[in-house]
């Protein structure tokens, strides 16, 4: 999880130029960071706790002497009293093995954390008892203990004197470190460029720096060292920014591998301070403060305690800024609060007055609604009794012209059917006067031509009437009249209730069928009709208006 989480953190910050402010996503990171510390830090105690369980199953000394190097290294920037009880049992081990090289391993180890936790002279006496002639592969360690312990008592020292005396130490063990590691290791290019910062080289630590910090593994602390340098040499340049930027990066790495013992994160929080970001300050020496304590790490508890009350007070009086304002809001709200109320209060009764008129206006409204609907129905049925008056008017001239005609022309065959009768009997022909009275053939040829004349009239008024009447029915069951008919006797049926006649008995009497047949030729028609078959004689009725 901790390879995931350092990788997440690069990745973010290799990209985050894309993201728009590139410093505020950096202290977005640094804050999330600081806010899972708990994570991080049980990350630590369960490694801590399986080597402790593997020294606790071993008997070996070689084993146990090694798995104390572990732990030691594990608690050095974490807890320096758990280190510093490690690096005593280590050289207990040490001196029971009679190897001289552990032994003098085990020595600088004690030696380098009674510097953390501030015992120099004590750490110098253990130095000054190594014979280093013995461990040659130790002469590097052996270099930086020397180095550091110096440079802890030059940045402590109470005069010039003894601080000239401190960093010309520090200077001469500088010089003994770049010759005992490799050139391009990464303690040569930490003591390099802490040289060249020293020295006011800042661009030659910058190229050294900024060449080196790409190769370093995503989970290796020394990414943090390195970053912390680079802050350094820009401190040096006076490019703020920059050195703000890589004190983030630096801090982010110290805390993500779970760093107790660092300097970047207090650092920051002094150059916040200086900005105005008190919040941000505040939030950053105090955890910079209990990382401290939790790892006795006496020079650190020293540093961030001088500059804690400043930051804690500027973070006290911006606290009671905000308590103020916060007042002076709280009043102006409530006024404002009152101030609606009363608004709230006359906008209620104006709204009860304005309700009570568009009760008003609605109840106007319906009113005339309800006139404008019965308006509406009378004109409809006004229009409906128009339409019906014209097509009555239209079909009683048609047919009265038309019974008027057959009426003359049938005056006419009677009174020339009574001459032929007459003829007939004058010449004494009584068998034939007889037949030509029996014979049905005149009325039949009657009926054909009244008929004839009626469909002919009746399509007059209404051409469309078959196309329309089909419509009505389902599909396949259309009425067709056969070839050389105008109308066959089911269409002539609801011919006769188009215009108005829907009596079965008056249309079986009009055309000389039975009471049955009509009734039998009306409820075939229903039952073959589209719609309900209660509505298909209104339907009918509509035939060639447009009422639908």
């Amino acid at each position: 999880m901790k390879r995931v989480c350092f990788g997440f953190v690069c990745l973010f910050i290799t990209h985050i130029g894309f993201a728009g402010n590139e410093m505020d996503s950096l202290l977005r990171v640094l804050d999330q960071t600081i806010d899972n510390h708990a994570i991080y830090d049980k990350i630590k105690e369960a490694k801590l706790h399986h080597l402790k369980e593997l020294l606790q199953i071993t008997s070996s000394d070689e084993v146990r002497y090694n798995l104390c190097g572990q732990l030691f290294d594990e608690y050095k920037a974490y807890t320096s009293d758990s280190a510093l009880s490690y690096a005593r049992i280590k050289l207990q081990i040490a001196e029971k093995l009679h190897d001289k090289n552990k032994l003098n391993e085990a020595r600088l180890n004690l030696a380098s954390i009674m510097g953390t936790v501030g015992m120099y002279n004590e750490a110098l006496d253990i130095v000054k008892s190594v014979d280093i002639k013995y461990s040659p592969n130790l002469r590097a360690y052996y270099f930086y203990i020397y180095r550091t312990i110096y440079g802890y008592l030059a940045d402590y020292a109470v005069s010039n004197q003894e601080k000239a005396r401190y960093d010309y130490l520090t200077a001469n063990y500088r010089d003994s470190l770049l010759i005992a590691n490799p050139p391009k290791s990464s303690p040569y290019i930490m003591v390099r460029s802490d040289q060249l910062i020293v020295n006011k080289k800042y661009d030659e630590a910058l190229k050294l720096l900024q060449a080196y910090y790409p190769t370093i593994p995503k989970d290796n602390h020394d990414r943090a060292i390195i970053a912390y340098s680079i802050s350094q040499a820009y401190h040096g340049k006076r490019e703020r920014n920059l050195e703000e930027k890589w004190l983030t990066i630096s801090a982010i790495y110290d805390l993500q591998s779970d760093t107790k013992e660092y300097i970047s994160l207090r650092s920051l929080a002094f150059i916040l301070y200086e900005d105005g970001e008190i919040d941000r300050a505040y939030k950053y020496i105090k955890r910079s403060l209990e990382d401290a304590l939790f790892c006795n790490a006496r020079l650190r508890t020293i540093e961030i305690s001088q500059m804690l009350p400043i930051i804690e007070k500027a973070y006290q009086l911006e606290t009671k800024a905000r308590q103020r304002q916060l007042i002076v809001f709280l009043i102006s709200i409530s006024v404002l609060s009152l101030f609606l109320l009363i608004v709230l209060f006359l906008l209620y009764r104006q709204m009860k007055k304005l309700k009570k008129a568009r009760m008003d206006l609605s109840r106007a409204n319906e009113q005339l609604n309800g006139l404008n609907n019965e308006f509406f129905s009378t004109n409809q049925q006004l229009k409906e009794t128009n339409n019906t008056l014209f097509e009555a008017n239209l079909i009683k001239e048609e047919y009265i012209g038309r019974y008027m005609d057959q009426c003359s022309l049938y005056i006419d065959k009677l009174d020339n059917y009574r001459h032929l009768l007459n003829r007939t009997a004058a010449a004494g022909k009584i068998n034939d006067l007889l037949l030509a009275i029996k014979s049905n053939q005149f009325i039949e040829d009657e009926l054909k031509e009244f008929y004839a004349n009626f469909d002919t009239t009746f399509l007059q008024l209404f051409p469309n009437f078959i196309e329309e009447f089909n419509s009505l029915l389902v599909k396949g069951e259309a009425i067709v009249p056969k070839s050389g008919e105008l109308l066959n006797t089911e269409l002539r049926i609801f011919a006769l209730i188009r215009l108005g006649i829907t009596d079965s008995v008056k249309i079986s009497h009009f055309l000389r069928y039975s009471l049955s047949t009509i009734y039998n030729y009306r409820t075939k028609a229903r039952n073959k009709a589209i719609g309900a078959r209660e509505e298909f004689e209104a339907q009918v009725m509509r035939i060639g208006t447009n009422i639908q």
